[in-house]
């Protein structure tokens, strides 16, 4: 979808955009509009139901007295709209322009504080809600009918666009993390995972991909073992972006990649195994992160580290019972081979901090559905050894709308740690039947050495079964706004 910015005047033709607050308090806009009109436009108002509530839309279609083909009346709410709240209603006209089979529109922008701020904030809540995935349909005639340009008038339009074409950056980022995420599991793989990676060069982005030989030679005995039963070899893929002075350590991104989990021996059920191709989803989050920061040229230093393993149950899959030694030299019984996605991060992290020396590291994963029970699918669950770190990623959340909440964690030696100590081995990977998601994160503590660290378990919120206001069904993007937004307030 094309958009575009013009200076705030009424389209002669074809369908237009209107902000009401309520039937009483007309923006500048549609007042000349009604004029225009010779009144019909307000009296089209006062005898329907549209009360310029939040999520009301009145159409109407041929006005008397104008030459439009359609208006449409988008209800703003009686409070001021924050930069989320925008998005969202842009979202929404975005939507309700599809549905009506409209091709192109025009959407006045003359509310808000700031208008320009406005309109690009209604133009990237559009954008986000076009996103599609359609690549593998060969009949795609009911694409013809999707929206193919939107037209943002507003006073103002050069600002608008300067601060829209940031935000598109970051929107690539989300579209990037979306199409890895619903991309079939025979396609996406360790390496094409990583040569999808290497696409960001282009951008300026420092991207190196270990092989097994080179992570053997390292000693990751836990990310290894995690893809030894399965045919595709298993990678580490790293990104460093350097947008900040030389002397700035960097800010670290691990994310979770298993391409595919069946669970290995310990195997899955078969209902809903096929949802296991976006167990890659805190990856598909760093990759994106990394395409946005180097698009809009963030002013950081910033490495992202992707562990890309295939989980399978052939003959030579990692075994329940068997210990493994990580790169860190820590031992781990493996209980369960379906708790795999804490060894591939443990031995991401550890190979982070002392490659990079970063000055924090965070960590995202589909790791755990016990994370879900607590959660839903309304927060990303955070867990962290530094309250600082902490409170800047709930921050980052409410500025984004990917919200997360703090959960309980213990030091290392405390009652949840405990819970993973192992008779034969340093640890086990997992730690029965209680505060799953607590344990799975006190397993990567003992790999982050005291450096600042973030655990995001994301399994609740990487895919959506239904569409939202700038989320349509499917892969969501989760985290790569967050961490944008977090990037921007903390380092920039």
């Amino acid at each position: 979808m094309n958009i575009t910015f013009s200076k705030l005047s009424l389209p002669k033709s074809g369908p237009v955009v209107f902000g009401i607050r309520g039937k009483s308090r007309l923006c500048p806009s549609v007042t000349a509009l009604d004029k225009a009109s010779g009144g019909s436009v307000r009296r089209a108002i006062d005898v329907s139901h549209f009360k310029g509530e939040k999520n009301q839309m009145l159409d109407i279609i041929a006005p008397h007295g104008l030459k439009n083909d359609m208006i449409l009346f988008v209800g703003l709410g009686n409070q001021s709209l924050s930069e989320t709240e925008l998005q969202d209603l842009g979202g929404f006209i975005y939507a309700s322009i599809d549905k009506l089979k409209q091709q192109r529109a025009t959407i006045v922008v003359d509310f808000g504080s700031d208008p320009t701020q406005a309109a690009a904030h209604v133009a990237y809540g559009a954008k986000l809600r076009s996103y599609t995935f359609s690549k593998y349909k060969t009949n795609r005639k009911k694409d013809s009918s999707k929206v193919k340009k939107l037209i943002i008038a507003v006073n103002g339009e050069a600002k608008a666009r300067s601060e829209f074409n940031k935000l598109g950056k970051l929107a690539e980022g989300v579209f990037l993390c979306r199409d890895l995420v619903t991309e079939p599991p025979n396609i996406l793989y360790p390496a094409t995972f990583a040569a999808e990676v290497r696409k960001l060069k282009r951008l300026g982005v420092k991207v190196d991909i270990l092989g097994e030989a080179a992570m053997r030679r390292l000693g990751m005995g836990a990310l290894l073992g995690v893809g030894q039963g399965s045919r595709k070899q298993s990678q580490l893929a790293v990104m460093q972006w350097n947008g900040g002075l030389a002397s700035q350590k960097p800010v670290a991104f691990i994310g979770k990649g298993v391409t595919f989990d069946t669970g290995g021996i310990s195997l899955k059920p078969g209902a809903g195994m096929a949802d296991m191709k976006w167990d890659m989803g805190g990856a598909g989050a760093v990759a994106g992160l990394i395409k946005a920061l180097a698009g809009r040229k963030a002013k950081v230093n910033a490495v992202g580290i992707l562990g890309l393993v295939e989980n399978m149950p052939d003959g030579d899959a990692q075994r329940p019972g068997d210990v493994v030694t990580t790169m860190s030299g820590q031992t781990v019984e493996i209980l369960n081979t379906d708790a795999e996605g804490r060894l591939v991060l443990a031995d991401a992290l550890w190979y982070c901090q002392k490659k990079f020396k970063p000055c924090l590291m965070i960590d995202l994963a589909t790791l755990t559905g016990a994370i879900l029970v607590a959660l839903a699918k309304e927060y990303g669950g955070l867990f962290s050894n530094n309250d600082e770190l902490s409170n800047q990623l709930i921050s980052a959340g409410k500025g984004s709308g990917e919200k997360v909440w703090r959960m309980p964690l213990s030091e290392i030696g405390g009652h949840y740690d405990k819970m993973i100590d192992s008779k034969i081995a340093d640890m086990k990977n997992i730690g029965g039947r209680y505060a799953g998601s607590t344990t799975a994160a006190q397993f990567l503590q003992r790999f982050v050495n005291g450096v600042p660290w973030a655990h995001l378990d994301i399994a609740g919120m990487a895919w959506a079964e239904k569409t939202t206001a700038t989320v349509p069904e499917g892969g969501t993007g989760y985290g790569v706004r967050l961490l944008d937004r977090f990037v921007q307030d903390n380092f920039e």
